[in-house]
């Protein structure tokens, strides 16, 4: 089976990643079933990663691996969003490039999907990893049928991390290249509140290698990523995909949420 490719593109936003990025690419190489296409798009970084990417592409040869440059530094939203107009194949996955996946994750999630074409959108559970350890990921047998996620599910709380989704290519829809902050539940949000089909598979196909709210990079930033999302819920709702008592309810909601987080990160790091 591992020579099995579908017609699946993954897109990469490379920034600063040379030291991470094998590792990302390692677990799509791995794949029991193997994407048609890889996507590096290198977001103008400062370091080695543009080294890293295209001994990557010699590595893996340059029919597998798509290596796109931008001519400056413009944030992940642009830089998924150039992938995705490159990308050639049906089915569009995500990858962050300091994050990995499960060796079933393309053949779990394209599989289902081509028997749902219904199903514009899947992702999954995820699972942080301490960066010492070194896991293995044993074949997958209890895998279950996943969940359909409803508008109110999505509006309490982002079910979809990025590495974990798949979509349809066709979609008219894209990520918001002005947000820096929480743009990717944009997407998820518009996605399911259109009346799209939205799935979630209950098994771990993806690995964070740092805690979600309050280590590194965008998340240490727990204020501005709450602006970001507190703005997605205003966006929806001036666009008629909430009523006004939804739009205030939830904006409450994660504000109570934000506050907890908040309070978290402060004693941990006392």
């Amino acid at each position: 089976m591992q020579n099995i490719q579908v017609p699946v593109s993954v897109i990469i936003p490379c920034y600063r990643c040379a030291n991470t990025i094998v590792r990302a690419v390692e677990s799509i190489n791995n794949q029991t079933m193997k994407p048609i296409e890889v996507i590096l798009v290198e977001d103008c970084s400062e370091d080695d990663t543009i080294k890293t990417l295209l001994n990557l592409q010699r590595t893996y040869s340059e029919n597998w691996i798509k290596v796109i440059e931008l001519p400056k530094n413009s944030g992940p939203s642009t830089a998924r969003n150039i992938g995705w107009e490159t990308a050639t194949q049906p089915y569009i996955a995500f990858l962050d490039a300091d994050d990995s996946w499960h060796p079933q994750k393309i053949e779990i999630q394209y599989t289902w999907m081509r028997k749902h074409p219904n199903a514009i959108l899947t992702g999954n559970k995820y699972k942080i990893i301490h960066q010492q350890d070194n896991p293995t990921h044993p074949m997958l047998i209890d895998i279950q049928n996943p969940k359909l996620v409803k508008d109110c599910h999505l509006l309490f709380s982002n079910r979809f991390s990025t590495s974990t989704v798949m979509l349809r290519s066709d979609i008219n829809l894209h990520f918001n290249k002005a947000q820096k902050y929480s743009e990717d539940f944009l997407l998820w949000l518009k996605i399911c509140l259109n009346k799209n089909s939205c799935y979630y598979f209950n098994n771990d196909l993806a690995f964070a290698y740092k805690s979600t709210f309050g280590e590194g990079g965008l998340s240490a930033q727990l204020w501005l990523i709450e602006k970001g999302e507190l703005q997605n819920y205003q966006t929806v709702y001036k666009e008629g995909l909430i009523n006004i008592f939804q739009f205030i309810f939830f904006s409450m909601f994660s504000f109570v949420k934000f506050l907890r987080r908040y309070i978290v990160v402060k004693l941990r790091s006392n």
